[in-house]
């Protein structure tokens, strides 16, 4: 049979492993403790007839302890899930513990209230961003240097092999005979095709070169024939014939529009032109039109 006033003088003044003093007081490391304080009202071993409230992974469990279980440790705790409102969890405690002492009603409602704080403060600071400060041995820190400084020496050393290699290579030392490492050989060999891909690019990529050539040659040679054509001539009427089949030879044959302009008459009337000619020359205006099929069309017209 349990006896609650001799578990608790053995607890109290010789041995309980929950118990821990400190210089602000005595307190209770057990789970099923409503207060947390080592005394006989908070103690859950010395009474047997218990209640408390524990956390699962966010959720609150009402327990209970009566006698009649005393002797089936396995079934000792009644465990009640409490609703997330704190009103309901509140109603759901007045329900389970009514006919209850009032002092432990009130202490697990306590309980209730601090955990109830505690898990909206859990909430807030998970949503903050906060830094974490990880600390690593410093027997890590030594050993990890150390592995650098080896690492940097082990690349120094096959850097110079390399290019001692190299440069025997180049000065023929060793002849027709290449036994050189088959990485750093492979490694060159694809360092002198980036080279010379490279260069390749670089001339087909070089932009031609503009030059500056004179313009309006051929345009300058007939103003000049012009100028001389104005002078008076006996083939001057033979030239006019022959310009004006030239002219329709060229009309069939091309297809380029031209208006050449002359003046029939008599010899008489014809040498008084030639006379007044030689006296005023005649201005020409040599007009070019590019069609599509990218010949040209040229058109003389005489302008006084």
């Amino acid at each position: 049979m349990q006896h609650d006033e001799v578990i608790w003088q053995v607890i109290r003044h010789k041995h309980c492993s929950y118990m821990a003093k400190i210089e602000t007081g005595i307190f209770c490391r057990n789970p099923y403790n409503v207060t947390g304080i080592c005394n006989r009202s908070s103690c859950p071993l010395a009474n047997s007839r218990y209640a408390t409230i524990r956390d699962h992974d966010g959720v609150f469990y009402l327990y209970m302890k009566t006698i009649e279980r005393a002797h089936m440790p396995k079934n000792l705790w009644e465990r009640v899930k409490l609703p997330r409102n704190y009103e309901k969890a509140l109603e759901t405690i007045d329900k389970h513990l009514l006919y209850w002492p009032k002092l432990l009603q009130h202490k697990i409602k306590q309980r209730l209230t601090k955990m109830t704080q505690m898990r909206i403060r859990m909430r807030k600071l998970a949503l903050k961003t906060r830094e974490k400060i990880m600390t690593t041995p410093r027997r890590d820190i030594k050993r990890e240097l150390r592995r650098e400084e080896k690492a940097v020496k082990a690349a120094v050393l096959d850097k110079a092999i390399e290019t001692e290699l190299l440069e025997r290579l180049k000065k023929g030392i060793y002849g027709d005979i290449y036994n050189y490492p088959e990485l750093e050989w492979n490694k060159v060999l694809d360092e002198e095709k980036k080279l010379a891909e490279g260069v390749e690019e670089e001339e087909e990529e070089e932009e031609p070169e503009i030059e500056y050539v004179e313009g309006y040659e051929e345009l300058e040679e007939e103003e000049d024939m012009e100028d001389f054509s104005g002078f008076p001539s006996k083939m001057s009427n033979f030239n006019d014939d022959e310009h004006d089949s030239a002219d329709e030879e060229e009309d069939n044959d091309d297809g380029e529009e031209q208006v050449v302009i002359h003046k029939k008459g008599k010899r008489d009337s014809r040498k008084s032109d030639d006379l007044g000619k030689s006296k005023k020359k005649k201005k020409r205006v040599v007009v070019e039109m590019e069609q599509e099929d990218g010949d040209v069309m040229r058109t003389l017209k005489t302008a006084s």
